[in-house]
């Protein structure tokens, strides 16, 4: 799914009303449906659960005051707060402002510049219908004050397209609505899936609202999400011959003294990712346990008892995997040096790997085209340095992605994913049950294992961290969040797979 800016959206919004056709205020009523559709499914009891609906004086206003009679139709009870931001209202505003009943228990109030500020019973829900995407400055004076107010309230938020006051493609400043719901109509914002902005637009809901696809593919934009259309359009069918050869053969190169259960939770991951074979390259410490714990793949072990000191041969591999519990001494920095100049394949770097590169940034250069990279938040500043806030970071993210020639993923709750031709994809998959240590192990061992079996970078990438964060899903539903370890990612991996299908 593509995600566009507040700019190609109205355009969008103009091009459907142009071309399908239909007038505009009848697109805004689909809109108003499509939202009460999805609230209802959210919040059925009408008796017990007053909705308050604030309403500014543009479309997203006129969207709430939509959605404000279509709900009092329902039978729910409602009340309109119409906030008199400035001398102009839109067209579809005042239109639909005048088809709110009046005899139907619908009360309206118009809120002043100045007024007292409104007391909300605890049980009412909110809904935010002030600011739309089209804000491109900071809330101030007495309606950042009524922001704020709604913040501080129990009750809880659910905004209307986009938290009011929220930036779409820049960081948010000032204040803005602190949503529980956000519900996106036909297709989400960027500023959705930044790390910065998750208390002000919580669960996301995206609703299709009949937009036109033609103008949608046409497009051009950077930024996708990971949609499950996306990966079953990417992941591969086996064929009746293929056989081990046929899905590579894959390295991981992992594990040091103190930190076998890295190497375990790579290696048995990059065996359930599909690949053919795995051979695990570990010091002498780690034989018997890699033996014992993954019988299916092969072992090469290091001349060293403790820590990785040598490069393996490389030609047989179509993949490596290389930093999971590796530690960095000195002579473990010089073997993923060798490393990097040697392999002509592409390579995971993850972890140890990671720290290593970032303490010699010039190593940077060596990295083999199309590798992937795997930092969380703190690698990821170790590596590039700070930055003032996640769309400066993501900026810098596409910058190193493109210098590097490499696909470089940035961990999190929206895992975002960034590819040498400068685009980014935001995967939707995952929970905070996957909050665990050797989570990261279990991602690196799944993309090498792609990787081998003759996926690009991109792909792989793409495919390798959905299916990762919809093996948590799969293991919380069955186990809870609180109770997941990394190793159940591994064990449900098997029924993602069968959910693709």
């Amino acid at each position: 799914m593509k995600i566009l800016t507040p700019k190609q959206i109205r355009a969008l919004d103009a091009y459907t009303i142009a071309n399908e056709p239909i007038k505009s205020i009848d697109l805004m009523e689909r809109a108003a449906n499509a939202f009460v559709s999805w609230f209802i499914q959210q919040f059925p009891d009408t008796e017990r659960m007053p909705v308050k609906i604030f309403c500014g004086p543009g479309n997203n206003g006129g969207d709430g005051l939509a959605i404000a009679r279509l709900l009092n139709t329902k039978y729910y009870q409602v009340t309109v707060y119409i906030c008199a931001i400035g001398p102009q209202k839109s067209p579809d505003f005042a239109k639909n402002l005048k088809r709110l009943p009046s005899r139907r228990g619908l009360p309206t109030f118009t809120i002043t510049e100045g007024a007292n500020l409104i007391e909300i019973e605890p049980t009412a829900i909110i809904i935010d219908a002030i600011f739309g995407s089209g804000l491109n400055r900071a809330v101030s004076g007495y309606w950042e004050k009524l922001i704020n107010h709604i913040n501080q309230l129990p009750n809880r938020v659910v905004a209307v397209d986009i938290p009011s006051g929220l930036f779409a493609e820049k960081h948010t400043e000032g204040m803005a609505i602190q949503a529980d719901y956000t519900l996106s109509f036909e297709v989400a914002k960027r500023a959705f899936f930044f790390p910065e902005n998750h208390q002000k637009v919580g669960k996301v809901f995206i609703q299709p609202i009949g937009l036109s696809q033609i103008f949608i593919q046409q497009a051009e934009t950077h930024n996708y999400l990971i949609t499950k259309s996306l990966i079953k359009s990417v992941l591969k069918k086996r064929q009746k011959f293929d056989h081990k050869g046929t899905y590579g053969h894959a390295l991981i190169i992992t594990g040091s003294l103190g930190k076998m259960g890295a190497a375990v939770l790579a290696t048995k991951a990059c065996l359930r990712s599909g690949v053919g074979l795995v051979t695990t390259h570990s010091p002498k410490c780690g034989y018997t346990i890699l033996q014992i714990s993954c019988p299916e793949a092969m072992t090469s072990i290091d001349k060293d008892a403790d820590y990785i000191s040598e490069c393996p041969k490389l030609a047989t591999y179509k993949a490596i995997g290389i930093g999971c519990g590796i530690d960095q001494k000195k002579a473990t920095q010089i073997a993923l040096f060798e490393v990097l100049k040697k392999a002509r394949q592409p390579l995971v770097l993850d972890a140890d790997a990671l720290n290593i590169l970032a303490a010699n940034p010039a190593q940077l250069a060596n990295i083999p085209p199309n590798s992937i990279l795997t930092p969380h938040p703190k690698e990821f500043e170790r590596l590039f340095g700070k930055t003032e806030n996640d769309f400066a970071r993501n900026e810098l993210q596409v910058t190193k992605a493109k210098e590097l020639n490499c696909v470089l993923l940035l961990k999190g709750a929206n895992t975002c994913i960034a590819t040498p031709a400068g685009d980014c994809y935001f995967n939707t998959t995952g929970n905070p049950g996957m909050a665990t240590g050797g989570s990261g192990d279990v991602l690196t061992g799944i993309l090498t294992g792609l990787l081998a079996q003759g996926y690009t970078a991109k792909a792989a990438t793409i495919l390798g961290v959905y299916l990762h964060g919809l093996a948590g899903d799969t293991a919380a539903k069955v186990i809870g969040q609180e109770s997941m370890i990394a190793s159940d990612l591994i064990d449900y991996l098997g029924q993602t797979f069968q959910q693709l299908k």
